[in-house]
């Protein structure tokens, strides 16, 4: 596996790799967007067969956040994800971030997993963060890893 930093130019099949892990997808614009921002940059993994994942995240005024994580459904449990939480975690601290946050659906425990194994910790909550069409909303756990700590 490569893990190598995304361009706009990847915009197109990030955005069809986040249409097949999420309901609510995000268009190539929008990623495109947010890896243009300021501080905002995307890491993606490859394998000899092509792309399999990426993370979206970015890096501003000392904090650095997670934007999405996306691994393709035939790779999960195989490190990926892992691997693309290291980077960025990598890539925030050389950005000059004290610490990463994200939030995860209080539902979702094999990110949760993944996060908890990562050295995240539960920093807060956002009630009904996640809407579930139709279904009542999820809690986001709001969690943060300070990038002097943890595993790497």
């Amino acid at each position: 596996m490569n893990i190598r930093e995304a361009s706009a130019g990847d915009a197109e099949l990030l955005a069809a790799a986040h249409a097949r892990s999420f309901d609510n997808s995000w268009s190539a614009a929008d990623i495109t967007g947010l890896m243009s921002a300021m501080g905002g940059f995307a890491l993606l993994a490859e394998d000899e067969d092509g792309p399999i994942g990426f993370i979206l995240g970015r890096a501003i005024g000392g904090e650095a956040e997670i934007l999405t994580l996306v691994v393709a459904p035939d790779r999960r449990r195989d490190g990926v994800g892992e691997a693309l939480v290291a980077a960025l975690v990598g890539q925030a601290g050389a950005l000059g971030a004290a610490a990463v946050y994200l939030e995860v659906a209080e539902d979702n425990e094999a990110a949760r997993a993944l996060y908890r194994k990562a050295g995240f910790e539960r920093a807060g909550l956002r009630r009904g963060y996640y809407a579930r069409g139709g279904a009542r909303p999820v809690d986001a756990l709001v969690l943060r890893r300070a990038l002097n700590s943890g595993p790497a």
